[in-house]
């Protein structure tokens, strides 16, 4: 007998959509604390390895959250949610981090524009840019329909894709760790005094208890990110939320907040190059590294993920990659531009809000 003529789901399954609702609200909120904690034994590891090395930790380890959720979700076979999810990582870092780091200086420092190099900035929307052109090809290579065998090309493309664009990240890196530190001690030599004015901190834990934290916190965030994904799609029924949204706008939000508090840290002490390498780094990384990394991972799996976004997501990072870049060609920044940023961002989360992703599981009626 229906009570009320309801067409909804049992009481049992209510109750059961509501626990994971719970579950996913807990452990979301328990990562955050975590991530933070997470990003502070990086930078603590930091002091022993130095700036060019640390700078890398920094952007790995900042992304492990994002790695983490991603590759839970890849084995539960949940595609969409591991490319939006580091979809909106990207997006997170280049709108959120960023333009609150450079809101943040520019209120501290309102009378002056703050400066930060030029050339590290055009080299990383240089590679994103290529990021875009990756997601570009298998997503417009389906949509008109021109495959040579439909639905095997596009994924035979995006691991190929995926495999130049880990040969260039790794490329990347070679370049920042043999080329560009010759360049940085030169500069440091140029601008030593101040240099050593500046950076009179030290370490505030050993080397090895730096480790030993790194991997505490990074299995924590294992746990409850497997619990994350188990109830995600349950949260998105119970809290009538879009599953996009929670992919593309919360899961990040979550993940980023190490890098989010320590770029606003050095903007307001007027270090923009580091504030700028958190955010552009991490969302280069992503992009270079995380997405071709789960495309493997899930080949080897047997797993069919690909490059193919699906056009929406696919032009928002296309004309998010445009704007930043346009932001950062003159190498200064003041809070009129983070204030963009943020605003930008706003429209990105409300259009991932209203958006209804054909292909996801479990979308909540009438949202």
């Amino acid at each position: 007998m229906e009570i009320n003529g309801s067409r909804g789901p049992p009481l049992s399954q209510l109750s059961s959509l509501q626990l994971q609702g719970w579950v996913f609200l807990l452990s979301m909120l328990g990562i955050i604390p975590l991530a933070e904690r997470l990003g502070f034994a990086t930078e603590q590891l930091v002091f022993f390895t130095g700036p060019t090395v640390g700078g890398l930790l920094n952007a790995t380890f900042g992304n492990a959250t994002e790695l983490i959720i991603s590759i839970f979700a890849l084995e539960n076979g949940m595609i969409r949610i591991v490319q939006q999810s580091l979809l909106g990582s990207i997006l997170s870092n280049m709108l959120l981090v960023l333009g609150c780091a450079f809101f943040s200086g520019g209120l501290v420092f309102y009378n002056k524009e703050q400066v930060f190099d030029k050339s590290a900035a055009v080299m990383n929307s240089g590679l994103l840019l290529m990021a875009v052109m990756g997601l570009l090809s298998p997503a417009v290579l389906y949509y008109t329909h021109t495959e040579l065998h439909f639905g095997k090309s596009e994924l035979a493309l995006s691991r190929f894709t995926s495999c130049i664009m880990l040969v260039v990240y790794a490329s990347y890196i070679f370049y920042q760790l043999k080329i560009q530190k010759g360049n940085h001690d030169h500069q440091n030599e140029a601008v030593g005094q101040n240099v050593e004015s500046e950076d009179d901190e030290a370490p505030e834990i050993s080397k090895m208890e730096a480790i030993i934290w790194l991997a505490f916190f990074t299995g924590w965030i294992a746990v409850l990110s497997e619990y994350l994904v188990q109830a995600i799609e349950g949260a998105s029924i119970a809290l009538k939320i879009p599953l996009a949204f929670i992919s593309v706008i919360l899961l990040p939000i979550v993940g980023n907040a190490a890098e989010h508090a320590s770029a606003i840290m050095f903007a307001m002490k007027d270090k923009l190059d580091i504030s700028l390498g958190v955010a552009i780094g991490s969302s280069t990384q992503i992009a270079m590294f995380g997405i071709p990394f789960c495309v493997i991972i899930g080949w080897i799996m047997g797993i069919p993920m690909d490059l193919n976004f699906q056009l929406f997501e696919t032009a928002t990072l296309f004309i998010t990659v445009i704007v930043v870049a346009f932001m950062l060609q003159d190498g200064t920044s003041n809070y009129f531009k983070g204030l963009m940023l943020i605003l930008c961002y706003l429209i990105v989360a409300a259009s991932f809000y209203v958006h209804v992703d054909p292909q996801s599981i479990g979308e909540p009626p009438g949202v």
